[in-house]
């Protein structure tokens, strides 16, 4: 009995020896697994540093995509500033040019056909005949031979704008375009108008003689950018361009003999500046000379 009994205790002790070790071995792969796992979650976290120099970077790539795209979005008002300014300036000088070229002057009426320039203010003022696409040309009709003023004056905005007033030869300037000229270009830092003397072979910005028409005229216009908008970077453009003026003053003597009723009256070269003698073609007494009017 006691050796069974031996036998059993000691077989009991096998078998609680052989049934607790798979428990002891599940606690320690328990254990082991909690403290892989445990190992891992923190080998794949964030420290605090790094979250902060990630938020960094980014900030500094959110900063250069803004500060490029601020850079081409001015770039880019700058640019179309630019484009308008030069479209401006060239309608403009276009303007201008074509009044220039259709000037008129008659020495017997200077009242109405005088040619004036101004240098403080800026002042352009003559007489000419217009072309259909002239601008407000809808306004005056067929009234086609008006009088010009260009002039240099403080706009809305305390910026100096290019206007153009015009009215028609025989009639007053209404009040509507005195009051509203058209506006040919803003902020406008310089207009000059020079004319060539040929006496003194140089440029001048006064003409003294009201009653001739100079035959080469400068003009220079400078225009400015939007400064309130750009400042330092606002764009300046100028141009200076010479015009070549096509007409001459007609002669009273011309004039006057050409207004008899019932006849046409051929103007000898003399009177237009042409060089004849004693005899010969428009001289005295000779063909187209002074009194030579032939009737209908």
């Amino acid at each position: 009995m006691n050796c069974n009994g031996k036998f059993r205790s000691a077989e009991c002790g096998v078998r609680s020896d052989s049934r607790s070790k798979p428990a002891r071995h599940s606690l320690f792969r328990i254990s082991r697994s909690c403290h892989s796992s445990l190992a891992t979650r923190h080998l794949s976290a964030f420290t605090l540093i790094e979250v902060m120099i990630a938020i960094t970077l980014f900030s500094l790539v959110l900063a250069a995509i803004y500060s490029s795209w601020t850079l081409i979005w001015r770039a880019s008002r700058v640019s179309q500033a630019a484009a308008a300014q030069v479209q401006r300036e060239r309608v403009a000088i276009h303007t201008i040019e074509d009044a220039l070229t259709c000037i008129q002057s008659f020495q017997a009426s200077m009242r109405y056909y005088s040619f004036v320039i101004n240098d403080d203010p800026p002042q352009l003022d003559f007489t000419a005949r217009l072309p259909d696409n002239f601008p407000r040309n809808g306004k005056f009709g067929d009234l086609n031979v008006r009088q010009l003023v260009f002039s240099l004056e403080t706009g809305p905005n305390s910026e100096k704008d290019l206007m153009l007033r015009q009215k028609p030869i025989l009639l007053d300037m209404d009040e509507d375009e005195q009051k509203n000229p058209l506006v040919l270009a803003r902020n406008v830092q310089t207009f000059k108008v020079e004319c060539w003397d040929t006496n003194q072979a140089e440029w001048t910005k006064e003409w003294d003689s009201t009653n001739t028409i100079p035959s080469l005229i400068r003009v220079s216009l400078v225009l400015g950018g939007n400064n309130k908008d750009f400042g330092s970077a606002a764009p300046t453009l100028s141009v200076t361009r010479v015009i070549a003026v096509p007409s001459q003053t007609m002669p009273a003597a011309v004039q006057m003999r050409g207004s008899i009723p019932g006849q046409i009256f051929v103007p000898p070269p003399a009177a237009l500046g042409a060089p004849v003698g004693p005899g010969g073609p428009g001289g005295p007494g000779g063909p187209g000379g002074p009194g030579s009017i032939l009737k209908k």
